[in-house]
């Protein structure tokens, strides 16, 4: 499967804000955006953006966030077409519905890249079956937990240690002691804490 193999840092630098792909490096002073914010390249300082370079940024930005490639971005923005409802929050829903995310959403993982990687080695179920995909989309009810046999992993304990404080959006019901959790429903937009302008994205598809 294809997937960007460059230097995140540069990522959260084009975009000119933090996408928090690398976990608590983001928070540190290590962080790129702190040590070198101007956008990469030869000459650094980005001009005055038309209306296609802003909605294309903003769908940059979004695919970035969540480590998806073009092709399937495209793919879930044509299923949130046809779902009911507001076609830009239907695709942050189906975004947000990706496993990854809602491993690193529960915080079984510091950010989404390593959610993606401890998915793809088989770390949690759903509803009871092990899932190593991480693009799979879980629906209202499931419960994604992780697998008896890594709670003793020493990376696991060490994540869950760093993330006990981390909060859990309303949308899923969070068990630690069992590190299990049940899907509520999935978000409504106010449930989605990213500085995504979706509307952008729909107007650059409908071009």
């Amino acid at each position: 499967m294809a997937r960007y193999t460059g230097a995140v840092c540069r990522l959260c630098r084009r975009e000119d804000q933090k996408l928090f792909l690398k976990g608590d490096r983001c928070y540190s002073e290590k962080c790129a955006m702190n040590k070198r914010a101007k956008v990469p390249g030869q000459h650094g300082v980005s001009k005055k953006k038309s209306e296609y370079a802003q909605q294309l940024r903003e769908k940059q930005k979004t695919k970035r966030f969540y480590g998806v490639l073009e092709k399937q971005f495209y793919s879930y923005f044509e299923k949130a077409e046809k779902k009911q409802g507001v076609t830009g929050e239907n695709l942050l829903q189906i975004l947000e519905s990706r496993l990854d995310n809602v491993v690193y959403r529960l915080g079984f993982a510091m950010s989404r890249p390593e959610a993606r990687q401890l998915v793809r080695h088989g770390h949690f179920t759903v509803n009871g079956k092990k899932v190593n995909i991480p693009s799979y989309l879980v629906k209202a009810g499931d419960v994604v937990a992780l697998k008896s046999g890594s709670k003793d992993s020493v990376k696991i304990k060490s994540v869950l240690e760093a993330t006990a404080n981390k909060p859990v959006p309303k949308w899923l019901d969070l068990d630690r002691n069992n590190q299990q959790a049940t899907v509520v429903n999935l978000p409504a937009r106010d449930e989605i804490d990213l500085p995504v302008e979706e509307q952008l994205i729909v107007e650059l598809y409908s071009k």
